[in-house]
Formats: structure tokens, sequence, C-alpha cells
């Protein structure tokens, strides 16, 4: 059976492009465009055909479906030869249950969708396989694409730059000088990209990097690209599969981009149609306090939305002003009976650690999803029997120095909750016995 897909513009303009058109937004509008399946092709196999199809394929080695994206192939990007695929088995991340965590915050039902554990730390993998691969697929069919480019706060440059250096394709990633991590900075480095840190912040490198794009035959690798899109709903669709294709009642996103809101939200209702699922959870898109602009859209219905310029926050990934994906993400969480959350600067610092005090490791994002989970139970909008997935978006050992900074007490506006420093000794036995023995009874008080 041959699987079709396009693009299509989000307001409901009429005409369909090609995947293989370089193209990211309606000629017609100017909005963005989206990925459309041709629903009724897929809806030819039944929901029991589909499920007993993803579950032989999870986590083993056939070429590509293995992947936990190309596993979904037919719903992601069917157009892909796949000697064209450029994959690393992404996706495929643990389902982890909090038990412990939930417990504590009068939870019964916590799991933590772990996609930072992947290629490389990050969600962002799974829609760059879907663009790396398309454009390796342009190329071979005749069209001139000499790089690849993005700006981006830290994981998408890394992200993209690994996939291009698998595929042999040249990248380019526009990053804000000084604002992302050390372990963030060297991934592209280290995997060859041209990188080129810019004096602005992220909203800055992304005018620059749509102009660059627009100029000249480079192809665009952010989230206005819908192929990136295509990769993430994934998640939601993988999650269910965990669940034995339950739906959970919340999912809670970091939400900066805000590509993710959307993704999230297509994933589980092209499912839905295809009769994998029989209801939908509520999205909850978190927000930190100080980049914040869909939660100010949210206080007023969604009537209005004002770009701001993001502060420096903690949760540098999601320190974005003026999102892309607003009009996708705003459209999403209507349907979804979506909630907007913000947390401050302490709140997702002491999220982080109080998550990790539990056996997560958790970056500064997943911090913010976890504050605005805290706060959403105790205004018992989240009741103690919900089924909640949290998405941490990324590995906390991108993040080591905000995590130093965190224990050793020198973050900013935050009260270290959680701090745990080691302990200095001499190497002698009854000093070591003495302080494990006043530690254990501390913490047993405590």
């Amino acid at each position: 059976m041959k699987f079709k897909a396009w693009f299509q513009c989000i307001a409901g303009c009429d005409g369909k492009h090609d995947l293989g058109e370089i193209i990211y937004r309606c000629p017609k509008c100017g909005d963005l465009l989206e990925v459309k399946h041709d629903m009724e092709l897929l809806k030819q196999l039944d929901a029991g055909e589909w499920k007993k199809k993803f579950e032989g394929r999870f986590c083993h080695t056939e070429w590509p479906y293995g992947s936990g994206v190309w596993g979904k192939k037919e719903m992601v990007n069917p157009q892909v030869d796949n000697d064209n695929v450029v994959s690393m088995f992404e996706g495929a991340s643990n389902l982890f249950w909090a038990e412990r965590l939930g417990r504590e915050i009068g939870l019964e039902d916590l799991w933590i969708k772990q996609c930072g554990n992947g290629h490389t730390g990050s969600f962002k993998d799974l829609g760059m396989t879907v663009l790396v691969s398309q454009v390796k697929q342009m190329r071979a069919n005749g069209i001139n694409i000499p790089a690849v480019a993005c700006a981006s706060t830290g994981d998408t440059s890394a992200a993209l730059a690994a996939y291009c250096a698998a595929a042999g394709i040249q990248a380019i990633v526009l990053l804000p000088k000084d604002k992302v991590s050390n372990a963030q900075l060297i991934q592209p480095i280290a995997n060859g990209a041209l990188t080129l840190a810019l004096e602005t912040d992220f909203d800055g490198c992304m005018k620059i990097v749509k102009e660059l794009t627009e100029k000249e035959n480079i192809y665009l690798a952010n989230s206005m690209n819908s192929l990136r899109i295509e990769g993430q709903k994934t998640v939601s669709i993988e999650l269910t599969q965990q669940l034995e294709w339950e739906v959970p009642d919340f999912v809670i996103i970091p939400g900066g981009n805000l590509g993710n809101v959307s993704a999230l939200g297509k994933g589980f209702l092209e499912i839905q149609e295809m009769g994998l699922i029989d209801k939908l959870p509520r999205i909850v898109c978190a927000q930190a306090e100080r980049a914040n602009p869909l939660y100010q859209s949210y206080l007023k219905g969604f009537e209005e939305f004002t770009p701001m310029t993001a502060q420096k926050t903690l949760a540098s990934a999601i320190q974005i002003g003026n999102p892309v994906s607003i009009n996708k993400a705003i459209r999403t969480l209507k349907i979804f009976n979506g909630i907007v959350e913000q947390a401050t600067e302490s709140e997702l610092a002491n999220a982080a650690a109080r998550a990790d005090r539990t056996g997560l490791f958790c970056c500064p994002h997943t911090g913010v999803a976890l504050a605005v989970l805290f706060k959403l139970i105790d205004r018992k909008q989240i009741d103690s029997k919900s089924r909640v997935v949290v998405i941490s978006t990324a590995h906390g050992l991108k993040f080591t120095e905000f995590k130093i900074n965190y224990h050793e007490s020198k973050l900013d506006n935050v009260d270290s909750k959680y701090a745990n420093l080691p302990i200095t000794l001499p190497p002698d036995f009854h000093k070591v016995r003495d302080a494990v023995y006043r530690a254990i009874e501390t913490r047993e008080n405590n």
C-alpha cells in the first residue's frame, strides 16, 4: 500500500505542497504549514493491525523500523526511501514510573517520559531524523542543498550536527553567545558543524537564520519546518503504546518554541482517528516565568498574543519570547482543553532537585514541568487518581553547571531546599563513622 503525505497550510488555504519542496510557509497567507497524511489510506488497516505492526518493530533491528520514529514510518514520512533514512535508532525512550515522587506529592500514577535518553541527549533527535532524512532524499533526487541550518538554544544544534554528520551533509548552527551550557556547545563543535556564536538571544538568532534560508538554498531545520513535528509527534504514540494503548489523563510539556505542544497533540489526534485510542488527554504547557508569552495569552483566553523579550532563565532551552509555533500550539490547547502554567526560577530548580532525590536526574526544563505539576496538584486541578505523564526533554548531564550551582547555593533568586554537598574529611575511620551516623540520624529526623 502506498501511503501519502504532503505540506498544507494550517489556516486552511487551498493547495498541497510536496514534501520535497523547499517551503516553510503558506504562499497565500504566510502562516505555517503542517504535514498532512492521507488518513483514509491509513485507516484501511484496522487498529489491531497497526498495534501489531508497531509492537513487532519496537526496538528490533530491521532497518529502519527499529527506530522509535521510523517504526511509525507510514504516518511520519512514507515518501523517504529506506536507503535515505538517517537514523540513530532514536526514540524508544524509557517511560519511567516515578512511584516514589508520585507518592510524595500525592499522585498514584506518575510517569516521566525520558526523551533525553537518546543519542544527543534531547527530544530534538526525534524531529531531526525526519528532517535530515528528507534532505538526503531531496539531494538524491538532484536538488542542490549545500547545507542545513538552525538557530538554537543548544539541543536543536546538537541534534542537527549529529544527524548531518552521519549523513555527510554540512550543518550550520547559530547560537546565542554565552547562553548555552558548555555540554551543549561542544556537541555541534565535535560533530563538525559550522558553529556561529551571535551576540544576541535565541529570537535574534532565529531572525537571522530565517533570512539566511530565505535568500540562499540552505535548508531550514527549526521547528517552523513541520517535518520536525512528524518525528516529535511519535512521543505521544510511543508513550501510549508503552501504557498498553491506554491514554493518560494529563500530559505536561515544557514550552519554549512550542513545537512539542502541537507535535504531541497531532500524534494523539491521528491515532484517535485511526482507532488506536478512544479519548484524548488534557495537555498542560509549562513555561518559565521569565519567558512566558503563551501563559500571558492563556490568561486572556488566547484572545491575543504579544511577543516578549525573554529574560534570562535557568531553563535556557525555553528562553524564547516569540515562539514560532504559537498558532499551532494555541490551536492544539483549545482542542485538548489545555492548561498553561508558569514556574519561577526557585520553583523549577527545587522541583528538579526534589525529583533527583527520588532517582531521576532532571534538566531544568523538566523542572519547569514538574513545578507546574506540583502547583496543579496543590490546587486540586489534578487529583490523586489521575494518570500523569511528564515529558522530560533533555538529559540532566547537559546541565551539570546548573546542578552544581544549585547544590552550592549559587543560583540567583533560588533557595536551594535540597542542597547536598560532599563532606570533606581526613582519612580517619572514627571521623568518617561519626559523620555517617550523624547524617543518617539527621535524614531520618527530616
